[in-house]
């Protein structure tokens, strides 16, 4: 199970004393654990990987604002986490794959415009997860509706 492979890795870089490695799992083993305790369940690995693509979109983002601010050591931060959890994540699908998943949607549900990329954006999250993020998807199905 994905918790405890993330368990057994926060032991290795407190060991190893990777303070960047050690940190980037607390904070999803802290999200993990939030919900488990706001919503009184046990969290499946599938939930696990929704918060690791988080986390790892949330250090993409923070990397464009810390280039801004000239703060290299926080950039290199940001990606040296970054590395650490896409360990976790499966193999993220390049652009081609998504277009061809993308267009599939559309044709299976009858997609002819702007008006339906709710529809369409919410297949292709169901459908790809965590294998590709959001951002890549919408602007794909802006392209291909557009």
């Amino acid at each position: 199970m994905l918790k405890e492979k993330l368990m057994n890795d926060l032991k290795d870089a407190m060991k190893e004393k990777n303070i960047n490695k050690k940190n980037a799992i607390q904070m999803v083993r802290t999200a993990i654990l939030q919900i488990e305790k706001d919503k009184g369940i046990e969290v499946e690995d599938a939930k696990i990987l929704e918060i690791i693509a988080k986390e790892v979109k949330t250090r993409k983002d923070s990397i464009a604002e810390f280039e801004k601010g000239g703060r290299e050591d926080l950039v290199n931060q940001a990606k040296e986490e970054i590395e650490t959890l896409s360990v976790y994540l499966p193999k993220q699908l390049s652009i081609e794959e998504i277009k061809e998943k993308v267009s599939a949607i559309i044709e299976r549900i009858g997609a002819t415009s702007m008006k339906d990329m709710g529809a369409v954006m919410k297949e292709a999250k169901a459908e790809m997860g965590a294998s590709a993020d959001g951002k890549t998807i919408n602007e794909v199905v802006k392209e291909l509706l557009g």
